[in-house]
C-alpha cells in the first residue's frame, strides 16, 4: 500500500513540476526587499514596479518603467527569448499587468522613480482621466518604446 501511495505522490509531484516549469509567469515583487535589475535600487513604490520573464522562467525585476525599457534596449537582451513584460500601474498598485496592454502617461506633473515622468495605467480611461488633470501625452507600449528610443 505504501508503494502505491509513493507512486501517486511522485506522479503528482512530477506533473506539478512539469506544468509550472513550462508556463513561465511573474512572481509578486517583495517591495522594500527586491532590487532593480537595471539600477540596483530597492523596489519600493507599488505603482511603478515591473518584471521581465524569459521563456525559461528567469525573472528580472525593476523599480520603474524607465529601467524596464533600458534593460530591454541593452544589446545583450534577445527579446525573442522574453515571454512576458509586466508592470505595476498607477491605478492598480502592486498588481502586475501585461505591459503591452497598458497605457503610459508622460506628464511632467506626475514624477516617476527615475525622473522621466512615465506613469503606467491599466486602462485608457484611467490614463485619460489623469491626463485631464495633469496634462502630458498618453501612449501605448510601442509608442512608448519609440519615444524612449528617440531620447537616446
Amino acid at each position: 500500500m505504501q508503494r502505491f501511495e509513493l507512486k501517486i505522490f511522485l506522479t503528482v509531484a512530477v506533473n506539478i513540476f512539469l506544468w509550472t516549469g513550462c508556463n513561465p509567469e511573474g512572481k509578486p515583487i517583495a517591495y522594500g526587499e527586491d532590487k532593480c535589475e537595471f539600477c540596483r535600487m530597492s523596489i519600493v513604490d507599488r505603482r511603478f514596479g515591473g518584471e521581465v520573464v524569459t521563456n525559461k522562467g528567469k525573472i528580472y525585476k525593476f523599480d520603474a518603467v524607465e529601467c524596464t525599457l533600458n534593460f530591454l534596449d541593452r544589446e545583450d537582451v534577445d527579446e525573442s527569448k522574453i515571454k512576458l513584460v509586466l508592470t505595476n500601474t498607477y491605478d492598480t498598485p502592486g498588481k502586475l499587468n501585461n505591459a503591452f496592454e497598458c497605457y503610459y502617461l508622460k506628464s511632467e506633473n506626475m514624477p516617476s522613480p527615475m525622473g522621466m515622468f512615465l506613469n503606467p495605467f491599466s486602462s485608457a480611461a484611467e490614463a485619460l482621466n489623469y491626463q485631464k488633470a495633469n496634462n502630458g501625452i498618453v501612449m501605448k507600449w510601442d509608442e512608448l518604446r519609440a519615444d524612449f528610443a528617440n531620447l537616446r
